[in-house]
């Protein structure tokens, strides 16, 4: 385990690789919206209604030259043509997905030959420690209170399995619970 530089600065540090046609799935109410690059063309795609009034209306006041739209898809569906993307970017998101194959198969699909993955998300601890027990506890209750979110999901080996080149580290956050993430890219 590496280091934690801290979420957001690690986060604005991922961002700011950000090139070209971006998808970020799960956008949420817009938060990765200040910190984008400005001459980025931007697709947020948000399932949840109440999330996707917010985004737009973030979307409308978001600082750049580049375009912006907002569409009303899940992850495992990705309404738009094969090999579309230059980035798909994925901040705290694959916790939440019903199908995390299905999503990582689409991101996939819409990234463009050479296109990138580029990921920050929390995983699952490592196996027998006492975290994934907690993990594993408290993963109905946070489905239902906080989106879908299953905190015991260990992405990392889906991600490395979903594509050939991929470059990940893994970073615990400080605190009581320590709680593991993985960062990086993965390339088409």
């Amino acid at each position: 385990m590496t280091t934690w530089p801290g979420y957001q600065p690690l986060k604005r540090t991922l961002l700011a690789t950000l090139t070209g046609q971006v998808l970020e799935i799960g956008a949420g109410k817009g938060a990765n919206l200040p910190l984008l690059p400005p001459a980025i063309d931007w697709i947020g795609l948000e399932p949840n209604p109440r999330a996707r009034r917010t985004l737009t209306q973030a979307v409308a006041a978001a600082p750049g030259t580049g375009a912006r739209r907002v569409l009303d898809a899940h992850a495992e569906s990705i309404p738009l043509p094969s090999a579309s993307i230059d980035v798909v970017l994925s901040t705290a998101v694959l916790c939440s997905v019903d199908n995390v194959s299905a999503v990582l198969a689409e991101i996939g699909r819409v990234l463009r030959p050479g296109g990138r993955f580029v990921f920050l998300e929390h995983v699952a601890a490592p196996p027998g420690s006492a975290l994934r027990r907690v993990q594993r506890m408290i993963a109905p209750i946070s489905r239902v209170v906080d989106r879908g979110c299953d905190p015991g999901r260990d992405l990392a080996p889906e991600i490395e399995a979903a594509f050939a080149d991929v470059d990940l580290t893994h970073y615990t956050a400080p605190g009581l619970l320590k709680i593991p993430f993985i960062a990086g890219t993965a390339h088409r």
